[in-house]
């Protein structure tokens, strides 16, 4: 599903094959921009992100290890560090100048990680409805139940039985698109193609290889600590209406530790705002890029008129 404007850009990683996609202007405006997709996705995912972003800027889209068209070799490692350094690797080696990383869910993690990796390198970083840890949540279990059913559950979830059976239910077009249905609040973009693309990586012979590690994956470097030593603007883009992630506490928990130089945006969306409100993203990437260059971005600033989400669901979500 490459877009018109868009170009295959292969690349490797470690010896290991990685599907990239590069577009933009013969002039391009600004520092070039890194996409980074979630957890099952892929470049693809970026579907109507792409041709808008590239009008201006040199866009770069890539799949990580382990995902989309990219190699899934056994043996790897897969987690955060991973991640960080094929990211930080690219940039160094594919653009070459300093790079705004974008990334949803997953992809949030693994480009806020790099950017902190890149340095002078990373001209800013934006994060959808990013995953990650924060110090507080990654103490252990208090008491003897708790301890009880986090043993108990992840040896039933690390039985190759139960796990064959749920990546072959998981992979199913069927439940691809319920599971989709859950996050997107306006499902129109729910469509075939988004489907399929989901769909597809999981046929590779790698697939359920990289599926079992997502059960012992290293959780990575907590937020905070991540935040504490990011050198570059950042922008938060909330999908308020996630049911995945709790949105509404999670931006409260992003507002405790984000740099005092960070701008956030609340959409009326769910998980994936960049594929189900790409308008109103692409509009707020735009905007935020162009201001790199002049003041200093405010911190928390309201969205424009665009992309403000209505003061209803304000009230609703407690933000």
């Amino acid at each position: 599903m490459l877009t018109p404007t868009a170009q295959i850009q292969p690349w490797s990683h470690l010896g290991h094959p990685v599907h990239a996609v590069q577009a933009g202007p013969e002039r391009p405006e600004g520092p070039a921009v890194l996409l980074v997709h979630g957890f099952g996705a892929s470049t693809d995912h970026w579907r109507h992100n792409i041709p808008a972003l590239a009008g201006r800027h040199e866009v770069h889209a890539i799949d990580l290890l382990g995902f989309g068209r990219s190699a899934k070799p056994a043996g790897l490692h897969y987690g955060g560090a991973l991640w960080r350094d094929q990211l930080a690797a690219y940039v160094a080696d594919r653009i070459g100048r300093p790079t705004v990383l974008v990334g949803n869910s997953l992809g949030g993690f693994a480009a806020l990680a790099a950017g902190v990796a890149l340095g002078e390198q990373a001209a800013g970083v934006v994060l959808l409805n990013a995953a990650g840890p924060f110090s507080d949540e990654q103490a252990p279990p208090q008491g003897w139940a708790a301890i009880a059913r986090q043993t108990i559950g992840g040896a039933l979830l690390r039985s190759p039985v139960l796990q064959r059976l749920l990546f072959e239910n998981l992979r199913r077009p069927a439940t691809i698109r319920r599971t989709l249905n859950q996050v997107y609040l306006d499902r129109t973009n729910v469509d075939e193609a988004l489907v399929e693309a989901i769909r597809r990586p999981s046929l590779d012979a790698g697939a359920f290889g990289v599926f079992r590690t997502v059960f012992d994956i290293p959780r990575g470097q907590p937020l905070d600590e991540l935040f504490a030593q990011l050198g570059c603007p950042l922008l938060l883009l909330w999908g308020i209406r996630d049911p995945w992630i709790n949105a509404a506490g999670r931006r409260a928990a992003f507002q405790r530790h984000a740099p005092a130089a960070t701008t956030e945006l609340v959409l009326e969306a769910g998980h994936c705002p960049h594929d189900e409100v790409p308008d109103q993203v692409n509009a707020a990437l735009l905007e935020w890029l162009a201001g790199l260059s002049g003041p200093a971005p405010r911190k928390r600033a309201e969205p424009p008129a665009a992309v403000r989400a209505p003061a209803a669901a304000g009230d609703r979500t407690g933000a």
